[in-house]
């Protein structure tokens, strides 16, 4: 028998190679079971090729290893065939430990498989040698090989498919997979060759038409060290570049998510906005009419939040309506959803189909509500008003948020701080108040505005001191609308401005034309809504209107409320300097109803106060507003402010203001208001308390009347 002689140094870099090419394959087979569709298939032809070549090479690098006592050769197809067999096993194995399931029964078959195909490239690599006699084994250490090869197939296939997932510790747990794996193959290789035997005078055919030994290994070394080097790359930087890419896509759908977020929700109290209520709204819409279910819609205003929002400004109103949105949580399920659609509007979608147990949620919310709020160092107070409509019972899901809108502005008229269900009838007003906003929008432009003047008499002598202007609507079917049923209206749609606008430029007007006719001592005065008074054009549109009618600026008085002077101290201080500077005079509208603090009051460049008329109203029955009256008339004079009166009624209400020292005075007893027309000729009658006062106008007046 002839003896072979092992060289170390292949042998180690056959073991290197076998554990390169088993962690190759386990590297490959994560990369597969994360492909899809093609790219998985070309993983696959990829994997296969690097994995059959591998152990391919570290057969014949083994083969290589031994040297015997005559020359050696391969026949080429015959190591071609070898190799197919290798790479055939390898993609069968691959695509094996890639599937979403391994049992044990498919996990044998597959060992079974790949054990024969791994044997069978060993055993036909061994007869490309073709030798003369033929080589002879044996049998046992054959079994134990064939044994070793269907064992570590087996341990190769379960490794590989418990690996497969990316991660730090499934990386350390590969590696040393591969190197169990790397051994085992090995060791088949060399059993297999030990079952090995040659005769003495063997000769190897393969050498005239073969492969010889020192161009074989160099040829295997090299490409096996490539191939697998290759491969291994390749499937690292797409490891890294997909891990990327699942780094980058997770960033991208947070952010999506965020925007959807963002998109459905109010970013103050972080409540779902009246996008995702319509959505809401339309889901349990349709579920009812699937399942004859019935729901309930909640719609809830504050009241009293546009008194806070005025008085202490936007940031506390904020930080209240956060408050108000936590409470209206606390009262509600899970379940249900609330929702805010602006402002102080707050909408609950209710899954209670009995109008009781809707009920019975909208007295929590309002008991909850009405009690005080803690906001800083402030005590704040509003309520509720609810409207409540259950569905069915509205056309369509926009119809059924309008009733309950509807209904809640009808809780508003009963008094607040209150809920109130949806009847037929009240579309009808909503309806109507639809329709007179629309018109109001037109009033201006269809020259239905009208001023009325309302005249102010000394306290002293009743001398007249001129008139407050004062809007009135005069619409071509409704007749005189009265200044409460449209002045909120046009508050809140912001046609208050435009308007404003309108009323002083006539005022100013008709001061000029007074002017002209012996009334140089008379001055005007113009109330500035809230909104008027915020905004950027007043100082401009104030100088351009006295300019454009040749008024003094000390000929006109713009009042402003306490409320309004005081919601932001520092922005309001800074407006009414301008206006001051200018040389027009400032009345305080309605003191004493408001939060004022008497050391901003004494910084205010105001040249007057006026009495709220609910106080001079209640003087003859309430003692303690004739003190509110008396100290605000005493506070007055301490500043050297001016103080007025309105709304005197009664020669017992003039009489008192009077004697506590009120400078001037208005009401309906001294004057109603009157459209400019009617004003000289009611206050020129000799019953008139300004009868003297007045200029004798007679035919110039008639001129005047004709213009206007």
């Amino acid at each position: 028998m002839l003896v072979g002689h092992y060289n170390s140094v292949l042998v180690l870099f056959s073991v290197l190679v076998a554990i390169l090419a088993s962690y190759t394959a386990l590297d490959m087979a994560a990369r597969i079971s994360a492909a899809q569709g093609r790219a998985m298939r070309w993983w696959l032809a990829g994997g296969a090729f690097a994995m059959g070549t591998g152990i391919w090479s570290m057969h014949f690098i083994g083969m290589l290893a031994v040297s015997f006592p005559m020359a050696m050769g391969y026949d080429p197809w015959i190591t071609l065939l070898s190799l197919a067999i290798a790479l055939a096993s390898s993609a069968f194995a691959l695509w094996l430990v890639c599937q979403e399931e391994l049992p044990w029964t498919r996990l044998t078959g597959g060992a079974l498989l790949m054990g024969a195909g791994v044997a069978g490239m060993h055993y036909t690599g061994m007869a490309a040698m073709r030798m003369t006699p033929g080589i002879e084994y044996s049998p046992s250490l054959v079994i134990l090989s064939l044994l070793i090869a269907v064992d570590a197939s087996g341990a190769a296939l379960w490794m590989a498919f418990r690996l497969r997932k990316d991660s730090a510790q499934v990386k350390l747990l590969r590696a040393g997979a591969a190197i169990v794996m790397g051994l085992a193959i090995a060791g088949m290789h060399y059993v297999g060759m030990a079952a090995a035997h040659f005769q003495r005078g063997s000769r190897c055919n393969a050498i005239d038409t073969g492969v010889s030994n020192n161009w074989l290994a160099l040829l295997i070394i090299v490409s096996s060290l490539a191939g697998l080097l290759i491969a291994l790359i390749v499937s690292v930087l797409d490891a890294r570049m997909e891990s990327r890419t699942a780094v980058l896509a997770a960033s991208l759908a947070e952010a999506n998510q965020e925007l959807t977020h963002l998109a459905m929700h109010d970013g103050l109290t972080k409540l779902p906005n009246r996008i995702l209520l319509e959505d809401r709204l339309h889901q349990a819409t349709e579920n009812a009419k699937r399942y004859h279910g019935r729901f309930s819609v909640l719609f809830l205003d504050l009241d009293g939040f546009k008194a806070v929002n005025d008085s202490f400004g936007h940031s506390i109103g904020d930080r209240l309506l956060v408050e108000v949105a936590q409470r209206i949580r606390a009262c509600i399920r899970a379940r249900d959803t609330i929702a805010r659609i602006g402002g102080d509007e707050f909408v609950v979608l209710l899954d209670a189909d009995e109008p009781a147990d809707a009920a019975a949620v909208a007295d929590k919310l309002v008991t909850a509500i009405r009690q005080p709020f803690t906001i800083g160092e402030l005590e704040l107070r509003v309520s509720a008003s609810i409207g409540i409509a259950i569905y069915p019972g509205a056309d369509g899901r926009r119809d059924l948020l309008k009733d309950a809108d509807a209904a809640m502005y009808h809780a508003k008229e009963m008094g607040r701080n209150c809920y109130c269900f949806f009847e037929t009838s009240m579309n009808a007003d909503a309806q109507e108040q639809l329709q007179l906003l629309h018109d109001l929008h037109l009033a201006l432009e269809r020259h239905e505005l009208v001023v009325y003047y309302q005249p102010k008499f000394d306290a002293a002598n009743r001398k007249l001191m001129g008139a407050e202007a004062l809007v009135r609507w005069q619409h071509p079917t409704r007749g005189l609308v009265p200044p409460n049923d449209f002045i909120p209206m046009a508050e809140k749609s912001g046609l208050i401005v435009p308007i404003g606008e309108w009323v002083l430029d006539e005022a100013c007007r008709q001061m000029s034309e007074w002017r002209q006719f012996g009334s140089e001592n008379w001055s005007i005065a113009v109330n500035l809504s809230p909104l008027q008074f915020g905004h950027t054009g007043l100082i401009q549109m104030l100088r351009d209107t006295l300019r454009r009618h040749g008024v003094e600026p000390r000929c006109l008085t713009l009042e402003v409320t306490e409320s309004t002077a005081m919601r932001d101290v520092d922005t309001s201080m800074a407006i009414l300097q301008q206006i001051y500077s200018m040389g027009v005079n400032i009345s305080i509208d309605d003191f004493g109803t408001g939060y004022s603090s008497l050391l901003y009051l004494k910084r205010l460049p105001a040249s007057e106060l006026k009495i709220d008329r609910g106080f001079v109203r209640g003087l003859a029955k309430d003692g303690e507003d004739a003190a509110i009256v008396s100290a605000i008339v005493a506070l007055g004079k301490s500043l050297n402010l001016k103080v007025v009166a309105e709304g005197v009624e009664t020669t017992g209400q003039q009489e008192f203001l009077t004697r506590l020292g009120c400078d001037s005075l208005q009401g309906f007893l001294l004057g109603r208001p009157m459209p400019p027309d009617q004003f000289i000729a009611a206050l020129s009658k000799p019953d008139s308390p300004a009868a003297d006062e007045v200029p004798d106008l007679s035919s110039a007046w008639k001129l005047v009347a004709q213009t206007i």
